[in-house]
């Protein structure tokens, strides 16, 4: 039996993410950039409301799923250099740029490695614990190499318009990190979230 929230819960969750769609759209100074990191959002939360009762997810995918929807929202709305909490993180420990985007590169390495681990258990595609460890994280480092590509046509396609979009901020190696902070978050998912994951899914921990 799977645990999953409320219909309450997800109704109000759905309309949290709304309310904040709408917020961060009207504040947003550049609309173009927010359109498209918030994209996913738009795409993603329907699809999961369409589907909630004919293959509803877990408990703690759906709310990783909404605070990686939030991330979203914000990245969108400042545009990720210019996030508050990035600025305020950057100050504590001293770095040499704004690190929000890594955040939500984390969140986009660790949401899809959980969804793949929970789709892969359901379907019985997989059963050795190992193997499907590393299959996720496979998955996980595809999806977030594939968002790579989709910021390399941006910047060939609106040359110095996708700057904000990119957010490498002068930096030399950002597609190489954002890579690397997505398989730490898809690392994080199969190391610390598999027990309770599994749980969840009442299935026996792998």
């Amino acid at each position: 039996m799977i645990t999953t929230p409320t219909p309450f819960k997800l109704k109000s969750a759905a309309l949290v993410l709304v309310i904040l769609l709408v917020f961060t759209g009207m504040a947003a100074a550049d609309k173009a950039t927010w359109l498209m990191e918030t994209l996913p959002v738009m795409i993603v939360v329907p699809l999961l409301w369409l589907t909630h009762r004919r293959y509803p997810l877990s408990t703690l995918l759906y709310t990783l799923i909404f605070f990686h929807a939030v991330i979203l929202l914000f990245g969108g709305m400042y545009t990720y250099a210019k996030v508050p909490l990035g600025f305020q993180v950057q100050e504590w420990f001293n770095l040499s740029r704004n690190p929000y985007d890594k955040l939500g590169h984390f969140f986009q390495g660790l949401v899809p490695a959980l969804a793949a681990r929970e789709i892969l258990l359901r379907g019985r595609v997989v059963r050795g614990g190992q193997m499907l460890n590393f299959i996720v994280c496979c998955i996980a480092l595809a999806i977030s190499a594939c968002y790579e590509f989709i910021e390399w046509w941006a910047a060939l396609g609106l040359g110095q318009g996708a700057e904000e979009f990119l957010g490498t901020q002068g930096d030399p190696w950002d597609t190489q990190s954002d890579m690397f902070c997505a398989l730490l978050g898809a690392l994080f998912s199969v190391v610390f979230l598999s027990r309770i994951h599994s749980r969840q899914l009442g299935m026996t921990p792998l």
